[in-house]
């Protein structure tokens, strides 16, 4: 039966609700969902048997579909079944698994996942007669396609691979700033006394470094390896990450398109009934980019879900000039938003999630 929601009813639809939609036929796979796709408030995308490699990234327009610019713009197809790898600095299209065709009051916005940001993949999700990446319109019918270009790792992928999540809402949900300083009252939403609380909570950078060693973040080495974007904890940091230690001033310098793991000073939690959204703290600074990945699931860093408080990874590249970093130095801002209701799973209570009570953390890719 198809989902039903009052006008005045605005939020992030939870697990269940995801799952009714794709019963509903809002949300078709070309394969049965795999068994832990539905997250808490989002859904895998899962790459489709062949991806394309283009000239270009581009954006079909108006009045154009995906596949009819990627004839016009592909090199050559690649197949996917059994695992191919994607070169860093190429740009490939990959038609996904998962098609839509929303309800007209229900639209979506999709966004790397954690672990694919940490791998500094650029991804993002293109849909027909678009004008915008990861952003999809209420009462959208059609196919989606991932964009996918490595900067840093060459990555293995295969059918079936999960690098892109997306999710539904309906109405808009965000949090105006009277009510997010409310919900900080009543949950601490960071642990900072004096937390910027406005049109979202601020999130700044730590450069005071964590434990007796100091350390502060990782750059990623040049010229490595290949990852294998399904293989958990197989490979040695050291193969492919310069540790980064404190400096006495407290600052770091971003070489221009080098790219760093760095972690927030503060320690974020999302309670169950909101989900929340990396943004970017000012439009305007277009110095270096921070947070490919910007989706925190409910139950991120909530005691109840054995968070007790998680530092936000921050995925950083500067751009085209050095740029100094100091401790504190806000980055960006954590927005919320209601959930219609609350997920039957929360993030890191028993559904294994990666990065709960995180703190400076690698991508599951990497031997602890």
């Amino acid at each position: 039966m198809p989902l039903a929601f009052a006008k005045d009813q605005r939020g992030i639809l939870p697990d269940h609700m995801i799952a009714s939609l794709a019963e509903s036929g809002a949300v078709v796979a070309s394969y049965p969902f795999d068994a832990d796709q539905i997250q808490p408030a989002s859904l895998d995308l899962r790459l489709g048997k062949v991806a394309y490699r283009v000239r270009a990234s581009f954006l079909p327009g108006p009045r154009t579909t995906v596949a009819e610019r990627i004839e016009d713009l592909k090199l050559h197809e690649i197949v996917l079944a059994g695992g191919a790898v994607l070169e860093t600095g190429c740009v490939y299209i990959v038609p996904l698994l998962e098609r839509l065709a929303l309800p007209e009051a229900i639209a979506a916005a999709a966004n790397p996942k954690s672990s694919t940001g940490r791998l500094d993949v650029f991804t993002r999700v293109i849909a027909d007669e678009t004008r915008g990446f990861d952003r999809i319109k209420a009462g959208y019918h059609g196919p989606l396609y991932a964009e996918i270009s490595p900067k840093t790792f060459p990555v293995l992928v295969r059918q079936g691979s999960r690098l892109s999540q997306i999710r539904f809402r309906h109405g808009n949900a965000q949090l105006d700033a009277a009510a997010l300083r409310d919900l900080h009252a009543r949950e601490r939403l960071v642990d900072d006394d004096d937390a910027d609380v406005s049109e979202g909570v601020a999130v700044s950078v730590d450069l005071k470094g964590l434990g007796p060693d100091r350390l502060v973040g990782y750059r990623a080495k040049r010229h490595t390896g290949l990852i294998d974007v399904e293989r958990r904890a197989g490979y040695d940091v050291a193969d492919f990450w310069e540790p980064i230690k404190a400096r006495d001033d407290e600052s770091l310098i971003l070489d221009p398109d080098e790219f760093y793991i760095l972690a927030s000073k503060e320690a974020v939690q999302v309670p169950p009934d909101y989900a929340a959204e990396m943004v970017p703290f000012d439009p305007l600074v277009g110095e270096f980019r921070v947070h490919y990945a910007g989706f925190f699931d409910p139950g991120f860093g909530y005691a109840g879900a054995g968070g007790r408080g998680s530092r936000a990874v921050l995925e950083v590249r500067s751009r085209e000039v050095p740029f100094i970093l100091e401790h504190g130095q806000i980055v960006g801002r954590l927005v919320y938003e209601t959930m219609l209701a609350r997920p039957k799973s929360l993030y890191g209570a028993g559904i294994g999630s990666n990065y709960q009570a995180q703190s400076l953390k690698l991508s599951k890719h990497f031997r602890a």
